[in-house]
């Protein structure tokens, strides 16, 4: 199962109200298409790379569009942690701020 954090959704809603500024339609097609593709991780955990700041082999992230899709694998399931956008320091982030 893919379990969201609260706040990895509102990352997404953050990045659908900012697109929506210009089109509610691809706004939903982008939201619809990060869904889909955290989605895929169930089945295929391992598809993102480890994320390099953190180092953990459980801790990986897919790149889509300008965003990182950063991830937890547990046991049992997928925990998304956050959408963060590229361009941000990630380094600036603390390990608890991707906590679920």
């Amino acid at each position: 199962m893919v379990i969201w954090s609260i706040p990895a959704r509102n990352d997404l809603k953050q990045i659908y109200d900012y697109i929506a500024k210009d089109s509610k339609y691809y706004a939903t097609n982008v939201v619809e298409n990060i869904v889909s593709k955290a989605e895929n991780l169930y089945e295929f955990p391992e598809i993102g790379r480890v994320v390099p700041e953190i180092g953990d082999e459980n801790v990986r992230e897919l790149i889509i569009y300008s965003n990182r899709l950063i991830y937890e694998v547990v046991p049992v399931n997928v925990q998304i942690l956050a959408i963060i956008h590229g361009k941000r320091n990630f380094s600036s982030l603390d390990r608890n701020d991707l906590e679920r």
